[in-house]
């Protein structure tokens, strides 16, 4: 099937080893997802133009040391998820093209006593570890001084040998998923200078003393930090936060499928200097197991002036307090769809004074029913310019409305309006009326 093709797609064919036959004309060569045990010498020699190698989801436990030789071309090369239980040099020696290369989820315990990765001078992505991976040592990294993307699977990684990973000079972002936080603080040393986004994935922060290691971070030039499925709790929210608003070029964080432990009454007063480069904040699914017992966050206020964008999806919020609404003073774009708020609450959160600055304000999916009192909650926002209320359930459309005079987008999708009347503003350039119950459309618009 691949004779004539550069793309030779013989993924899921039950195949116990690479195919004979392949050919220069091969660029791309899937093989995922077979049963292939072992690559021999012979098997890729003809294939000198190949750009893209996939073998993940096989059980390659054996590779001979020179079948990779004649891949100069080869730009991706995935071994992801087979039975590798050691890295050779050798392998890699002449991939000098090579930009991607994935090797996690094998049974490797650690990358050898020196570096599999020293020629391959264009390296830009390194995806790595397992749940056996436990040691990285000093010169395991050599040769790479440059990555784009840099992932370490290091659930059990137990042993960090200190400047291992100094020799990269700088990486755009680093994946880190470690339990130990005693290890994350050592990794973390190292890489002060030459991360720019951090995601850190799947560890707990439930007491102080598993927050102290993170300190070093204060003094990152990191301008991004993620969570991912991480756990934190009301005892360690206000060293993480104080450590966040110190970190000198930090511009954005996010918080993502997170859980939270607590109600918000942080153990200690957050201490924290206002930082003055953090100005995007995401939230997106944070479970708040008690999250009706959430307390007014009055005690965050003070750091909130100069966020611009403000992203809190999905977590349950019925609410946002008065007093907060009018802290945001330079919020451009909100994001608040997914949530829980009603016609009421969000009279009270867009309060007057509050959200002085919006321009871009989501509240797609929320329980709003009154279109009349949703549109007067929002009239005094005098620099709204998009407004996305979908996938609400409005119904009726009232016959006329106050509508900030900036308007220009405005989606109304999936709201149920079996009817549009003179309601809707004269100023707009972009309606979205898609997905209603619409029988007529008789409405002159500019």
């Amino acid at each position: 099937s691949c004779g004539a093709t550069q793309l030779c797609n013989c993924s899921s064919m039950g195949l116990d080893f690479i195919p004979s036959g392949l050919t220069s004309k091969i660029t791309t060569l899937n093989l995922a997802h077979n049963r292939i045990k072992h690559i021999r010498s012979q098997d890729l020699q003809q294939t000198v133009n190949l750009r893209v190698l996939l073998l993940q989801s096989n059980e390659i436990s054996s590779i001979d040391e020179d079948s990779f030789c004649s891949l100069g071309k080869l730009e991706l090369l995935d071994m992801s998820n087979n039975n590798l239980a050691h890295l050779s040099p050798a392998w890699f020696g002449h991939l000098v093209s090579l930009q991607r290369l994935h090797l996690h989820g094998n049974s490797y315990r650690d990358l050898g006593e020196s570096s599999p990765f020293s020629s391959l001078r264009n390296l830009s992505s390194l995806h790595l570890g397992n749940r056996w991976f436990s040691t990285i040592r000093q010169g395991n990294f050599e040769g790479i001084e440059l990555l784009d993307k840099f992932w370490i699977e290091g659930g059990n990684l137990s042993q960090y040998e200190p400047e291992s990973l100094k020799s990269i000079k700088k990486i755009n972002h680093m994946i880190i998923n470690i339990r130990s936080t005693k290890v994350f603080s050592a990794i973390v040393r190292d890489l002060l200078h030459s991360v720019i986004w951090l995601e850190v994935r799947k560890i707990a922060f439930s007491i102080s003393a598993e927050v102290q290691p993170l300190r070093i971070m204060s003094s990152s030039f990191a301008k991004k930090i993620s969570f991912k499925k991480a756990v934190l709790t009301d005892a360690t929210v206000p060293e993480i936060v104080s450590i966040l608003e110190d970190m000198p070029k930090l511009a954005e964080v996010e918080i993502i499928d997170c859980r939270l432990l607590g109600t918000g009454r942080w153990e200690i007063q957050i201490q924290a200097n206002q930082s003055q480069t953090l100005t995007v904040l995401t939230i997106e699914k944070l479970a708040i197991e008690e999250f009706y017992l959430f307390t007014d966050l009055k005690n965050v206020e003070g750091l909130l002036s100069l966020l611009t964008k403000v992203t809190v999806v999905n977590t349950k919020v019925f609410l946002v307090p008065c007093s907060l609404s009018k802290s945001l003073l330079s919020l451009e774009y909100l994001d608040l769809s997914a949530n829980l708020l009603g016609d009421q609450s969000l009279e009270h959160s867009a309060c007057q004074g509050g959200w002085p600055s919006l321009q871009t304000l989501n509240l797609s999916q929320n329980s709003l029913s009154d279109l009349k009192m949703t549109v007067k909650s929002l009239s005094h926002l005098s620099r709204l310019f998009l407004l996305d209320i979908s996938q609400n359930n409005f119904g009726d459309m009232p016959d006329v409305c106050e509508w900030p005079e900036t308007l220009k987008y405005l989606n109304l999708s999936s709201t149920q309006i079996p009817k549009l009347t003179a309601c809707i503003p004269p100023t707009l350039e972009v309606l979205d009326v898609s997905a209603n119950n619409l029988r007529e459309f008789g409405l002159q618009l500019p």
